[in-house]
């Protein structure tokens, strides 16, 4: 099941569908990193664009989440 949320990035709206335990992890990083939840989809769009600017932004924010986990694991 996805779960959609919207937001604003670099003054665009758009919106982000998402299972919920992507969300999850997202949600955890931007706490973690003591910033906004919307600053850190801006980080994920803005090195997405630089890497690789025909990936969807959906699919760059589960390669993060996933990152994240897996350096959490070692």
């Amino acid at each position: 099941m996805l779960i959609k949320r919207s937001l604003s990035i670099a003054g665009h709206r758009t919106s982000l569908a998402l299972e919920p335990d992507f969300w999850a992890v997202l949600d955890a990083v931007a706490e973690q990193r003591g910033i906004a939840f919307a600053a850190l989809i801006r980080d994920i769009d803005e090195a997405r664009a630089a890497a690789n600017p025909d990936q969807p932004l959906s699919s760059a924010c589960r390669v993060f989440a996933l990152r994240a986990v897996q350096s959490q694991a070692g």
